[in-house]
């Protein structure tokens, strides 16, 4: 039996179409989904990052704001513009890009974020909310791969999961969305001991470190799933993927896998937030 590809690009195209339907409702309301994207600096990848964010809001009908601020903001500029957008009631979802530049307190500023508008998953009561199983907004990378699991119908429940990376918007939440759906979690990383014996003894494997093919397919026990969050300049992610259809039972190409559900999840989140705010 061939590996299933977990297709990102396509999961997304379908739920576009949802979701411009679902904007067309609110539009008959008066109402059209915002989202305040603010970038701090001049890094390139971010403002491709950015582009691509606001591309896909203009696609589904939805608004987007672009606040740019100068590489000198302080933290306090930054809380200042994130407070007044708290207090817009026509701004329905807030996306900090990361990271910010290195005088700024990120997690400060992450935290500030109204949690009805966090819709990137940031903040440390949206993480808390979500790991107790209370309604809360995902990391959006994290989010997007459960979506992605379910819509291919894999159920993870009692599987042996290893996540490799423990950020604070992708490994940490990735591991207790996995544990609310009762998989057994392990969480691994850079510089965790025998990590290759590790993840030979998992069903399930999130590749979310950050490294170039860290993880190697010769790790990776027969039918495993196979997941790669990571995405780097030499186009490849953190799991070396040769071969890896004679391997794994299902698996995530890069790109076209997880990268759309993230963006796509931000989108979604962001009109759910202006659904609940008509509420």
């Amino acid at each position: 039996m061939s590996a299933i590809i977990l297709d990102g690009n396509k999961l997304a195209k379908i739920s576009e179409e949802s979701i411009k339907q679902r904007v067309g409702v609110l539009s008959e309301k008066g109402i059209r989904p915002t989202l305040a994207t603010v970038l701090v600096g001049n890094d390139p990848a971010s403002e491709t990052y950015v582009k691509m964010k606001r591309n896909t809001c203009s696609r589904v009908g939805m608004e987007s704001i672009a606040i740019e601020l100068p590489e000198s903001t302080s933290t306090e500029e930054l809380l200042k513009t994130i407070k007044d957008l708290n207090n817009d009631n026509d701004i329905h979802g807030i996306l900090l890009q990361h990271p910010v530049p290195s005088q700024i307190d990120e997690r400060l500023c992450f935290d500030a974020i109204d949690i009805d508008k966090d819709v990137d998953g940031v903040t440390c009561l949206g993480f808390g909310n979500m790991s107790m199983g209370i309604d809360a907004y995902g990391s959006c990378t994290p989010a997007g791969i459960i979506r992605l699991i379910e819509h291919y119908k894999i159920n993870v429940e009692g599987l042996n999961s290893v996540v490799v990376g423990r950020s604070p918007i992708l490994g940490k939440p990735m591991a207790m969305m996995l544990l609310n759906l009762n998989s057994t979690v392990t969480i691994c990383h850079s510089r965790t001991k025998n990590l290759d014996a590790i993840i030979k003894n998992a069903d399930l494997i999130v590749g979310a470190v950050g490294i170039p093919k860290f993880i190697k397919t010769n790790w990776i026990k027969k039918n495993a799933i196979v997941i790669d969050a990571g995405y780097h300049p030499e186009k490849c992610g953190d799991i070396e993927l040769d071969n890896i259809e004679e391997v794994a039972s299902a698996y995530t190409p890069v790109p076209g896998g997880v990268g759309p559900m993230t963006i796509n999840t931000l989108i979604l989140q962001t009109l759910q937030s202006a659904e609940k705010s008509v509420k």
